[in-house]
């Protein structure tokens, strides 16, 4: 089954699409990546998105036509990739997070929007979606999903090994002996990309290789009020999203300091607490193998500091797993896509808090009738290789 993935994370700077063509055989499961690609959103479009952000107010119009638009933009970047292969058999669609409610420290409920029915229209196959609310109502945290597609790569290593995603928000994998925990650490590229969008310093809108942060030092005053947030005190399983992490957290921080502080400063700064954030959890969980992913794997001050503050720990990319670190959320989807399809539960307990697994996810019907493959009992091992 070729299955494409899709997603917009919590940086919405545009969307991440990748098929895997997947062969099952007793429970082994082999995954040959077969096109993985990134595609900006418009940028009249991702303005309109981030003004309709928490904490700014909204319109549930506004919603509506935002659920359209970013709907018709993923079907648009299916499509194509579908034709450039082939055709495919299954899509799996995560759309875009627009608000993760979180209440008493537990997620109560989660919103991704991006109409799926465009994509099933545009593709003709039939389209996996809404994925993360089943997880809530079973307990968990709806995050971070990608703690299954972990504990499948990395379930065979020796100690303790981890992977590390870092998006808008950092979240982190834990595998030994006893286990899998998983969870959000806090912010990876939310915040310093805040930034970098409300005073225009970067038209990509993130740090790029740092170099504004460079130029900078850091503000202890301000790094210790930051890693003073109760967030990070709280117990895993944990999730959290830009709801928690925005421009306007920033702001009241610097205000709090009664003095100016200069940009490179504070980019400076936020970019130094994800790196003492991670390196914290880090070192609390004894790992000793780290594999990195997302668009912060890119920022040489990040990736420096992590390798200075755990010189126990080796760091690699997620590549040498089998999925390239920039598409490692896309494999996830079309992972998640596969297994709601063949009727397996796409769900680590221990990795969102769940009570126990659950299949994701509502299917759209393609163009012809729906017709499941034969359900799979579960799954023993994961391999992925480049088509």
């Amino acid at each position: 089954m070729r299955v494409l993935g899709l997603l917009s994370g919590t940086s919405h700077d545009g969307i991440d699409v990748a098929v895997v063509d997947f062969e099952e055989h007793e429970g082994m499961l082999s995954g040959r990546l077969l096109l993985a690609d990134s595609v900006p959103y418009d940028p009249e479009l991702r303005a309109r998105l981030v003004a309709a952000l928490p904490p700014a107010p909204t319109t549930l119009a506004e919603v509506c036509e935002l659920d359209t638009l970013i709907g018709q933009a993923f079907a648009d970047v299916a499509r194509r990739a579908a034709a450039s292969i082939g055709d495919v058999d299954a899509v799996c669609t995560h759309g875009q997070t627009v608000y993760h409610w979180v209440e008493d420290d537990h997620a109560r409920g989660t919103l991704q929007i991006g109409q799926p029915a465009w994509i099933a229209e545009a593709v003709g196959a039939p389209v996996v979606s809404d994925v993360r609310i089943r997880d809530i109502t079973a307990g968990g945290h709806g995050a971070p999903l990608v703690s299954f597609l972990d504990e499948l790569l990395l379930r065979e290593r020796a100690g303790v090994a981890a992977a590390l995603n870092l998006g808008g928000i950092a979240n982190i994998t834990v595998v030994d002996r006893s286990g899998v925990t998983a969870y959000d650490i806090g912010p990876a590229n939310a915040l310093v990309d805040a930034i970098i969008g409300a005073y225009g310093l970067n038209p990509l809108g993130y740090d790029e290789d740092a170099a504004i942060a460079l130029a900078g030092s850091i503000d202890d005053e301000l790094l210790a009020a930051l890693l003073a947030d109760p967030y990070y005190a709280l117990a895993a399983p944990k999730s959290t999203g830009k709801e928690h992490f925005h421009l306007a957290y920033v702001r009241e921080h610097v205000a709090a300091l009664g003095r100016d502080l200069p940009i490179a400063d504070l980019v400076r700064t936020l970019t130094e607490l994800t790196v003492r954030t991670v390196a914290q959890d880090v070192r609390a969980a004894g790992i000793r193998f780290l594999a990195v992913s997302g668009g912060g794997c890119h920022n040489p001050l990040i990736m420096d500091g992590l390798r200075a503050a755990l010189l126990e720990t080796e760091i690699v990319l997620a590549d040498e797993l089998g999925a390239p670190a920039d598409a490692k959320e896309a494999i996830l989807f079309a992972l998640i896509g596969w297994c709601t399809m063949h009727g397996v539960a796409a769900v680590t307990p221990g990795g969102t808090g769940a009570r126990e697994p659950r299949i994701l996810g509502t299917i759209t019907p393609g163009a012809g009738p729906l017709r499941m493959p034969e359900p799979v009992a579960e799954l023993r091992g994961l391999e992925l290789a480049k088509g």
